[in-house]
């Protein structure tokens, strides 16, 4: 209460509303060592306009560089997606339940669904899930009701964080969770077994796929491809090569990083799987005048309110990030897609370049790779598995200049 501007009176008025003798009182069920017992040693106060200035000093000092990526990403935002998501018709939009009252934020899904279908070379996709992890489990969840199969083959280069959701939700259901082993030298992908794939991998290598959907499929199993959209600004779709469902996380298509969340979780598939697919899907339609309309399609009741019968309990989406993704992709077009994705691939091979052997992996990188240091850059992989110490995975985005690429070569 003492950093708020509430006087002696407010509180006392505040205290008696909830009937609190007094602020001691009010915060007796917080534990004694977690309150502070002496004044804070704060500066003199100030007003708002010298206050948001010291503000805007502090955080021009705080920016620097930090190659930091491992799923969360540093892209350039055009100014159109700010704001226009900021607009209140779709800041407010809730569950879109009544068609007749939610044709923009409708509309605006079907867009965004149209674009990832274009982007995956799939041909449905759903109004988004809550983050790539979840999308990931999703789509493994899918591959079993699909083919009957209580087993599960993942790639050991995916997303240790996403590997770990995978892990705890095959726990709760009784499903087998294997993992297919990374090459120590290349970082690639064992390709005999593995039917989830994350592309490119979680240490920034372009897997082979050419021909693995073939071998996958012939042994009766679905191919699951958890794909940086990013990167598919260069790289071929993964419909293209034979996946069955691509997955994947959407921040990087014009969502900040905001401290890694909300995220925004990709999934699409082949049409025969659609009614398979969890989530809301939205569709076209006519209404009874012939006026072309969208409406939630494809979903049955059980989806909302029978959790027991459902798909999956998950029913909701990340509306509002999904439609940034869609002002984004629209903006960009898709040379500027492909101009962002080239950035990232020349500036990420400078870097490389620049470093010599301090590269670990063989394999070819996008925006993303490995090297043995023991200085404090880029992500520290011994978090992850102790086999890793000594490793960092840098990340290089379109908006790293070559001044700071050339400054973190020579601190390495």
């Amino acid at each position: 209460m003492r950093y708020v501007p509430h006087t002696e009176k407010d509180q006392q008025a505040l205290l008696a509303v909830i009937g609190s003798a007094s602020l001691e009182k009010l915060f007796a069920g917080i534990p004694e060592q977690a309150r502070i017992k002496k004044e804070l040693a704060l500066p003199a106060p100030l007003s708002e306009p010298a206050l948001l200035d010291e503000l805007d000093k502090t955080s021009r000092s705080n920016r620097r560089s930090s190659f930091l990526g491992g799923g969360i990403y540093d892209h350039f935002i055009p100014s159109i997606v700010k704001h226009l998501i900021g607009r209140s018709e779709f800041y407010t939009a809730y569950t879109p339940y009544q068609a007749e009252a939610s044709q923009g934020i409708l509309q605006a899904i079907y867009e965004y669904q149209t674009m990832i279908c274009s982007l995956t070379g799939m041909d449905v996709a759903n109004a988004s899930m809550y983050d790539g992890a979840t999308a990931l489990v999703e789509a493994a969840f899918l591959a079993c009701r699909v083919t009957g199969r209580k087993e599960i083959v993942v790639s050991s280069a995916v997303h240790p964080h996403y590997r770990a959701v995978l892990k705890t939700y095959c726990q709760a259901a009784d499903l087998t969770l294997k993992e297919s082993p990374h090459d120590p030298k290349t970082g690639l992908t064992t390709r005999d077994a593995c039917f989830i794939l994350q592309q490119p991998n979680f240490f920034g290598c372009i897997e082979n796929v050419a021909g693995l959907a073939e071998k996958i499929h012939a042994n009766g199993s679905l191919f699951i491809v958890s794909a940086d959209p990013i990167s598919l600004g260069l790289l071929k779709a993964p419909g293209d090569y034979g996946a069955d469902v691509v997955v994947g996380e959407g921040q990087a298509l014009g969502n900040p990083q905001s401290f890694g969340g909300p995220a925004l979780g990709i999934f699409a598939a082949k049409k025969a799987l659609v009614r398979q697919m969890p989530g809301r899907i939205v569709g076209a339609t006519v209404d009874s005048e012939g006026k072309r309309g969208f409406v939630l399609t494809l979903s049955t009741r059980e989806q909302h309110i029978r959790r027991e019968r459902a798909t999956s309990n998950i029913c909701s989406n990340e509306a509002l990030a999904a439609l940034a993704a869609t002002i984004y992709l629209s903006a960009m077009g898709r040379q500027g897609l492909r101009k962002v994705a080239e950035l990232c691939l020349q500036k990420s091979n400078y870097l490389k370049k620049k470093l010599g052997g301090k590269t670990f992996f063989s394999a070819p990188t996008f925006k993303e790779f490995v090297v043995k240091t023991d200085k404090k850059v880029g992500l520290d992989l011994s978090v992850y598995s102790p086999g890793l110490k000594g490793l960092r995975l840098l990340c290089v985005t379109e908006l790293a200049n070559k001044e700071a690429l050339d400054r973190l070569a020579a601190t390495l």
